[in-house]
């Protein structure tokens, strides 16, 4: 018979190595659960596939537009914004937003009374016409399968009626939001002559790679010339019924009619076309390792400091309330004491010999200036209206 000593230090050892298991189980189960918490309970939506639309539309923003009424308020008496001033007429933007009769009042008016009013050329796309937003009716039916067909349509229609207005044109959702400032920044030594597009560069399905619909998209006006005259509906690789995705078949149909995806990265390799909300960029490992999106970037995504631009241009899925917060931070917000000396400095650093200097000259703030852009936007409404 074995001694007792034996079977206690038999059960002794068992039971420590059950414990030892438990423990390591709890630890995952605590790690796991953890990663999630901080994969789930941050601010924004995160989208289970690149083609994925409207899955904040739950997200409510104010009942009414917002403005701020502090322009001649001591904070902004010292700004010089002559550089952005002049960028607006030197470098003309059309913004068209795809939305639809359902978000017109929840998300498209917080754009308008936001970014959206430094487009020198506003136009909301719809299915239904409103005149208070404004928006354009096009004809084609509502829903994430027909977003191709929605897409086509809203650049012909600027192909025909406002060709002339802008030199780019820049494609964004409702819950996009865009520092115009900023992209005319890194479009002043670019050619709207050249065929080329920009946005946050995607690698899968297109050879050249294609520009992410949610983050926005920008084309030249060459682009959208070939577009409509040489691509839709001419081209067997425009693909010329509503399925797809639409940035997947824009970047199909580019690239068919010799139009490069560009590359809009900063002098650091950071990018300025976001797909996410800032949050999501900035925060490491909010962003599941096993999502689509590591995958899908043309360039290695960075997180953290690395991930974004100091001059970055667009973020996604927004919701409204946000659109506020970002307006806040960016345009009002300020560090007393510090200012930049971006006038001289930056042109240097864009690397560009052909850049139009008297751009960049300090002038005083008139109001002449400031009231030619509110007419700029004000017309563009009005002949939305009439469109409509």
């Amino acid at each position: 018979m074995a001694p007792i000593s034996h079977y206690i230090g038999k059960t002794s050892l068992t039971t420590l190595a059950i414990g030892i298991a438990i423990g390591i189980t709890v630890s995952n189960i605590v790690k796991f659960s953890s990663t999630q918490r901080r994969h789930f309970s941050s601010s924004g939506y995160i989208p289970d596939s690149p083609h994925s639309h409207g899955e904040n539309d739950f997200v409510e923003g104010p009942d009414d537009s917002l403005s701020w009424h502090d322009e001649h308020s001591h904070s902004h008496k010292f700004e010089n914004d002559s550089v952005a001033r002049q960028l607006f007429k030197k470098v003309r933007v059309l913004c068209w937003v795809m939305t639809n009769p359902n978000n017109i009042h929840t998300k498209a008016r917080h754009v308008k009374a936001t970014w959206g009013k430094r487009c020198n050329v506003l136009l909301f796309m719809s299915s239904r016409a409103d005149r208070d937003l404004p928006a354009l009716a096009l004809n084609v039916q509502e829903g994430r399968d027909n977003l191709w067909a929605k897409t086509k349509e809203a650049f012909k229609l600027i192909h025909s009626k406002y060709l002339e207005t802008a030199d780019w044109f820049i494609k964004c959702d409702d819950d996009t939001f865009l520092v115009l400032e900023n992209l005319r920044y890194f479009l002043q030594d670019k050619s709207p002559s050249e065929p080329v597009y920009y946005g946050r560069k995607f690698k899968p399905i297109v050879q050249q790679g294609y520009m992410s619909g949610g983050a926005g998209y920008v084309l030249s006006k060459e682009s959208l010339v070939r577009l409509v005259t040489q691509g839709i509906g001419h081209k067997e690789d425009c693909r010329a019924d509503s399925g797809g995705a639409e940035d997947v078949e824009m970047g199909r149909c580019l690239q068919s009619v010799n139009v490069q995806a560009g590359d809009s990265r900063d002098e650091l390799g950071r990018e300025r076309f976001h797909p996410f909300v800032p949050e999501h960029h900035l925060i490491p490992d909010i962003l599941p390792p096993d999502m689509w999106y590591w995958s899908y970037n043309f360039y290695p995504a960075k997180q953290g400091q690395e991930c974004c631009s100091d001059y970055a241009i667009s973020f996604h899925y927004v919701p409204p309330n946000m659109m506020y917060v970002l307006e806040y931070l960016v345009y009002h917000l300020k560090p007393y004491g510090i200012t930049s000396a971006y006038e001289s400095t930056e042109e240097q650093d864009h690397g560009s010999s052909h850049k139009d200097t008297d751009a960049m000259k300090p002038e005083g703030k008139g109001m002449e200036d400031k009231e030619d852009e509110e007419t700029n936007i004000s017309l563009a409404q009005t002949d939305s209206k009439h469109i409509s």
